[in-house]
């Protein structure tokens, strides 16, 4: 996993419900956890823009409800700022269900996904419509 050359702020807190940007059958999901994330003891974990992370489909196809999966954070209302001092926000937050590889499970993204994503989760990029 290569290191993000923006810095994403970490505003995706523990149960935080977001829309699911694939067309896997998922339409809303809520965070559970978060991968690789070195924090303070007893400190509420919290995800950002490229974070892989644990989900539980809430709505959608009735064999995905209930069920955890691996996702990728793709948008946050919080953004990102860039090192030339950029600042993106967007209007949802959005995951992308992944293999643990990485390899997204939907044949498309929908909606728009920071060139940042690309370069860290080039599979996911490969699939979206727009890059920002």
């Amino acid at each position: 996993m290569k290191a993000m050359p923006a810095t994403p702020q970490r505003a995706v807190a523990l149960k935080t419900h977001m829309t699911c940007a694939d067309n896997t059958g998922a339409k809303e999901v809520y965070l559970i956890s978060v991968f690789n994330l070195k924090t303070r003891k007893r400190r509420i974990p919290k995800a950002g823009i490229g974070d892989m992370i644990n989900i539980v489909v809430s709505k959608g196809k009735p064999e995905l409800r209930k069920k955890i999966f691996m996702a990728i954070v793709i948008r946050t209302k919080s953004g990102l700022t860039r090192a030339n001092g950029l600042k993106l926000k967007f209007e949802d937050n959005a995951v992308v269900l992944v293999d643990k590889d990485g390899v997204p499970k939907g044949t498309e993204v929908k909606g728009a996904v920071p060139k940042e994503i690309g370069e860290r989760w080039p599979k996911i990029a490969g699939k979206a419509s727009m890059i920002v």
